[in-house]
């Protein structure tokens, strides 16, 4: 079966991010929906002389699936392929907000997760996506194999046992390796968080830190600019037999869904308009959100719904560093007198040995900063940005930072280790862009 007209491509169109900060026009645009048609759709491309990209759901803040040639749209590639014990193979194009209904039958959850869940599973464990917890990883930590549709058009599997040299790569690729059409994730046996979310004071909680993500099984905390008040979150992992007690419905609606979005969104905009009203702004919801404490399955308390477009810089740095950064950057605001209406979100992770994670080789503290998308965050972002390098900062693959290949190899001791591979699997670059020509090299 030829491509050119017939259902796996159509003329390309117009495509943008989630947050609005990226943009591309592809040529072309596939949507398959096996493996098969996957590994057709890369051979067309590659007789053809033409990038191929995957795409998800658009969630990443950079321009890391951003494509002028082919772009494959993978979300028809979903479900479950295989389950052995803990161990689920899903196909790539699965949102994680299918997880839970699928992963019920089989009593299993994720290990940890983000608290957005609209990505695809191959789009957020190729950039990175994690969590918070000071013993748990990011989500591409928990793969043991993954399968590769290669330049060469065949198929590769990784694993712990087949072309393992490769998993360190494969594991978190940034789509530079090739396709990825499945990933087998260890979960676990599902699990209650009790969650307890209340305001503190911002000295308290910055002085005890590392104390504080040591004893909690998933810490983390916002520090809302201009004020003295952080909103801190502490979930504590309970076995599913435990005393559920969720959130009431209206209790849900009016912080989750109210307060969290159609309350912050008006109070984006009145910032926006008056940016001189964003301290007090900021002092009022101190006081009118958190303190409440519920016990509810996991994927309930990980993940809150998130419908204001923001644009976001993370950066991962070195666990101890956090206290200091964040004091650097509340003296940096006001020094600026920038009026900042979203809170900082901090977070931890522990050290893995994924040669492309933010977290490889070390504890890591996650310091995260946010936009509103009608606000300009190029001074905010790329002032700041400077702080995070000083401290050893390595950004988030899928979120918006300025580094280039030669600043992050410094950052990455495997970085050359990455690049080989790359160099081995995708010598013409067939899945390469302008992203990652940037941070990985031509």
């Amino acid at each position: 079966m030829t491509l050119t007209g017939s259902r796996l491509l159509a003329p390309g169109e117009p495509w943008q991010n989630w947050g609005r900060c990226e943009a591309a026009t592809p040529l072309h645009v596939a949507r398959p929906s096996s493996v098969d048609e996957v590994v057709e759709v890369v051979r067309f491309a590659r007789d053809n002389g033409l990038a191929v990209k995957p795409v998800g759901a658009g969630h990443s803040f950079t321009a890391i699936a951003a494509t002028t040639g082919i772009q494959l749209d993978i979300a028809a590639v979903e479900g479950v392929v295989a389950v052995d014990g803990n161990r689920v193979t899903l196909a790539a194009g699965t949102n994680l907000h299918q997880l839970p209904a699928l992963l019920e039958p089989f009593g299993l959850a994720l290990a940890n997760m983000g608290d957005i869940d609209r990505q695809t599973v191959a789009g957020a464990t190729s950039t990175g996506t994690h969590g918070t917890g000071g013993a748990f990883g990011g989500l591409a930590t928990q793969i043991r194999a993954v399968t590769l549709v290669t330049a060469d058009g065949g198929i590769l599997r990784v694993s712990e046992t087949e072309n393992a040299d490769l998993l360190p790569a494969a594991r978190l690729g940034l789509g530079a390796l090739g396709v990825l059409v499945d990933v087998t994730i260890e979960c676990v046996p599902a699990f209650l968080l009790r969650a307890v979310e209340k305001p503190e004071r911002f000295d308290d909680v910055v002085d005890t830190w590392a104390q504080r993500v040591a004893d909690t099984d998933h810490f983390e905390f916002y520090v809302w600019p201009h004020t003295d008040t952080v909103l801190s979150k502490y979930n504590t992992r309970l076995p599913v037999t435990a005393d559920r007690r969720p959130l009431s419905r209206f209790a849900s609606w009016w912080e989750d869904d109210f307060m969290s979005n159609t309350v912050l969104a008006a109070k984006l905009n009145l910032g926006v308009a008056v940016p001189r009203l964003t301290p007090p702004i900021n002092r009022f919801a101190t006081r009118i959100v958190g303190d409440r404490a519920y016990t509810d399955l996991s994927h309930e308390v990980f993940v809150a719904p998130r419908r204001t477009r923001f644009r976001e810089m993370e950066y991962a740095v070195p666990l101890e560093a956090v206290p200091a950064i964040l004091r650097e950057i509340r003296a940096l605001i006001d020094a600026k007198g920038w009026r900042i209406s979203f809170p900082i979100e901090v977070r931890a992770a522990a050290a893995d040995d994924l040669w492309l994670s933010t977290a490889s080789g070390r504890a890591t503290g996650y310091i995260a900063l946010h936009r509103y998308y009608r606000e300009d965050p190029t001074e905010y972002f790329r002032t700041i940005e400077q702080i995070m390098i000083s401290y050893d900062g390595r950004p988030h693959w899928g979120k918006m930072h300025n580094r280039d290949a030669e600043s992050l190899r410094g950052a990455y001791p495997h970085f050359d280790d990455f690049v080989a591979v790359r160099d081995r699997l995708d010598p013409g670059r067939l899945f390469g862009n302008a992203y990652l020509e940037r941070v990985l090299g031509a």
